[in-house]
C-alpha cells in the first residue's frame, strides 16, 4: 500500500455471481459488485427499514481472482477490504465518465449468518496462496462432504498426528499446557 491511499472495509451481499476474465496479456481478472444496505431505525413507524444502497464495484487479479469465482456466488454475504480507486475516460460522443471502484485486498463470506469451509491452497498445486494464503469453499447452509484431514504432517493447521496430546500455541507438545512460561 502507499502512502495517502483510501482502504476501506464493505459489508455487503453479491449482486451477481463473479465475472472472471483472462486479459489479452493471459492474467485472471474478476470483477464483483458488493450491494450494501444500512438497516434504520424510522421512530415515526417504530420499525427498521433499509436505507440507502451502496453498490461497489471490485477487482482482484491473479490467482486471488481464480479463488473468488471458484468460492463466492450471488447472494452470499461478504467481508471486503480493498483500496479506493479512481478511474476516468471519454466515450465515443466526448463525454467524460468517472467511476470508483475497489481494488480488493481481501474477500471472504461473512459468518454471521452461514457457515464456511476453509480449503487451503498448497503449493505444490502451482498455486502461490493468496493473501493469508487460503481460499474459502463456502457452505451457506449447506453440508460440504469432506474425505477426513487432508492436512499433509508438515502443515501447521492441520491435526495433531501423536493421537491427540496437547499442542501449545507455536504447535510443540506440552507448551503452555499445565506449565508456566519461562522468563
Amino acid at each position: 500500500m502507499a502512502i495517502g491511499e483510501t482502504v476501506i472495509t464493505i459489508v455487503g451481499n453479491l449482486t451477481a455471481d463473479p465475472e472472471l476474465r483472462t486479459t489479452q496479456s493471459g492474467k485472471q481478472v474478476c470483477n464483483v459488485t458488493v450491494a450494501s444496505t444500512p438497516r434504520v431505525f424510522d421512530k415515526q413507524t417504530n420499525q427498521w427499514t433499509d436505507g440507502q444502497a451502496l453498490f461497489l464495484r471490485c477487482t482482484a487479479w491473479g490467482d486471488f481472482a481464480t479463488h473468488i469465482a471458484s468460492t463466492l456466488s450471488k447472494g452470499m454475504r461478504v467481508i471486503a477490504q480493498g483500496r479506493l480507486t479512481q478511474r476516468s475516460w471519454q466515450d465515443e460522443q466526448g463525454a467524460n465518465h468517472t467511476v470508483i471502484e475497489m481494488q480488493l485486498d481481501e474477500i471472504g463470506p461473512s459468518l454471521r449468518y452461514a457457515t464456511a469451509q476453509v480449503t487451503r491452497i498448497s503449493r505444490q498445486q502451482g498455486h502461490q496462496p493468496a493473501a493469508g494464503g487460503y481460499t474459502g469453499g463456502a457452505s451457506f447452509g449447506a453440508t460440504v462432504p469432506t474425505a477426513g484431514p487432508q492436512a499433509p504432517a508438515t502443515d501447521p493447521w492441520g491435526q495433531p498426528t501423536d493421537g491427540g496430546a496437547a499442542f501449545g500455541a507455536f504447535g510443540t507438545p506440552g507448551d503452555d499446557v499445565e506449565k508456566e512460561p519461562e522468563f
